[in-house]
């Protein structure tokens, strides 16, 4: 007969798998922003919840540096002091963050790997990949769009989290926090990734001779908008099942990525 009483040592391991996992789901939900004004906005909304708030020891302890530590300590949120070195790590912006940043829990902020359970529950599931959109604003106007319409998420490569800016959530006009996000190291690698799991991939060019509204794909699918100047890289542009373009007229040659991104996301879902 099989002993099926585990061990002291075995209990104690599969205890720390759990919380080690229940950890790193929960740190992988945390998005940092940064920047005087647009923490102090977070810090105010009392529907986001704020995991840490980080400043630079530097900082004069007045005006808005004084407010943030008062909501601080009213809403229980830990404040973390840093050399201005220190807090260019955490913020990835040390010509903008303007000696703060914090931690925003985001619900449905995740690493793309840890998305194919929920995503399988979903009918026909449609994510935005963005390759490259350097923009800002773009990233913001995007991030609205989407969330707005019935696409299930947007895939971002670590290369865009620098673009996450004060500028990015204006833009998004808060529907940052309200969209589901996933990441990628590698947009191509996790693109394959996809394409393992059933999804067709589409790549948005400017040239292809099918457009959107003359084709509706089945099934699970991935559409992929690229660099405002140089397109889709020639990678990702190698995945392609389909290449898609958007019907223009009176010799219109091409539209902003955020509006593209707009038309795709109402137009194919």
């Amino acid at each position: 007969m099989r002993n099926h009483n585990k061990s002291p040592n075995q209990i104690n391991k599969y205890s720390d798998s759990i919380s080690y996992q229940k950890k790193k789901a929960f740190f992988d939900s945390l998005l940092t922003i940064y920047g005087r004004y647009t923490c102090l906005e977070a810090m105010q909304d009392r529907s986001l919840e704020i995991h840490r708030l980080h400043l630079a020891k530097s900082n004069r302890v007045s005006g808005i540096i004084e407010k943030l530590i008062g909501l601080a300590k009213d809403r229980a949120i830990e404040i973390c002091y840093h050399t201005r070195h220190e807090l260019s790590r955490i913020s990835r912006n040390s010509n903008q963050d303007q000696g703060v940043a914090c931690d925003v829990k985001h619900a449905n902020f995740r690493h793309y790997s840890n998305s194919f359970k929920k995503l399988s529950l979903a009918t026909q599931p449609v994510i935005m990949a963005l390759d490259g959109v350097s923009n800002p604003q773009n990233l913001g106007m995007i991030i609205r769009s989407v969330t707005a319409s019935r696409v299930n998420s947007i895939l971002l490569p670590l290369r865009s989290w620098k673009h996450i800016s004060p500028l990015t959530i204006k833009a998004s006009a808060g529907t940052l926090f309200k969209s589901e996000i996933l990441r990628c190291e590698d947009l191509a690698f996790a693109i394959r990734d996809f394409k393992k799991n059933g999804f067709k991939v589409a790549i948005m060019e400017s040239n292809a001779k099918k457009s959107i509204d003359s084709i509706k794909i089945p099934g699970p699918v991935i559409f992929v908008l690229g660099n405002e100047t140089n397109g889709v890289s020639k990678e990702v542009a190698g995945l392609a099942d389909y290449r898609l373009s958007i019907a223009l007229q009176r010799g219109v040659q091409s539209l902003n990525v955020a509006v593209s991104a707009a038309l795709v996301a109402f137009t194919m879902t």
